[in-house]
């Protein structure tokens, strides 16, 4: 009920439809509900599992589920709607030990291939060729950046999360993602 609720009054704006097919037989809430039950809680990360795992086990409860090609388009198309539903999860479970007048910030590099290989073969338009200082080591992929409040004694809670290209500067993210709220 949690991601109905949300979808009907925050997340349809951000994959509102604009065709004759605006109102689909297999709603888009059903789509990210499969998603998060299965990635979550059975352990599925690879979206042709997902709708495997759907198409055997769940088809009682989704016996309008469509191809994999279509739910797999389907699945991309929602993803300005996954990342204001992981914003609204942050917000909504901040724990009580969070000090909100303290936040760190901290990257860390996510690898898409061996430094060896020269041609990416993952994510093309997305990645990029860096240098990880603390592992010593030049990698091909991304840079997670996070902002997040600090919890004495523990991990830190996430305040916001994004990600760049592994060429991107780590100060000059921070800057442009949080500078209003980085002293």
């Amino acid at each position: 009920m949690y991601i109905c609720d949300l979808y009907d009054s925050e997340l349809k704006y951000y994959c509102q439809r604009y065709s004759n097919n605006n109102a689909p037989s297999f709603t888009d809430q059903e789509i990210m509900t499969i998603y998060l039950f299965a990635g979550c809680c059975q352990k599925y990360f690879m979206v042709k599992d997902i709708h495997s795992f759907t198409k055997e086990y769940l088809s009682s409860w989704f016996p309008l589920l469509p191809s994999y090609q279509t739910f797999n388009l389907r699945l991309n198309r929602l993803n300005e709607c996954f990342k204001v539903l992981s914003q609204r999860l942050i917000s909504s479970f901040t724990p009580e030990n969070c000090d909100f007048d303290v936040s760190l910030v901290d990257s860390m590099p996510v690898i898409t291939c061996a430094g060896r290989n020269r041609v990416a073969k993952v994510a093309k338009e997305i990645t990029s060729k860096g240098y990880c200082s603390t592992k010593n080591q030049y990698y091909y992929g991304l840079k997670l950046h996070a902002l997040a409040f600090r919890r004495k004694g523990t991990i830190p809670f996430p305040e916001s999360i994004t990600y760049t290209s592994a060429e991107d500067n780590d100060l000059t993210v921070f800057k442009q993602n949080w500078g209003d709220i980085i002293v």
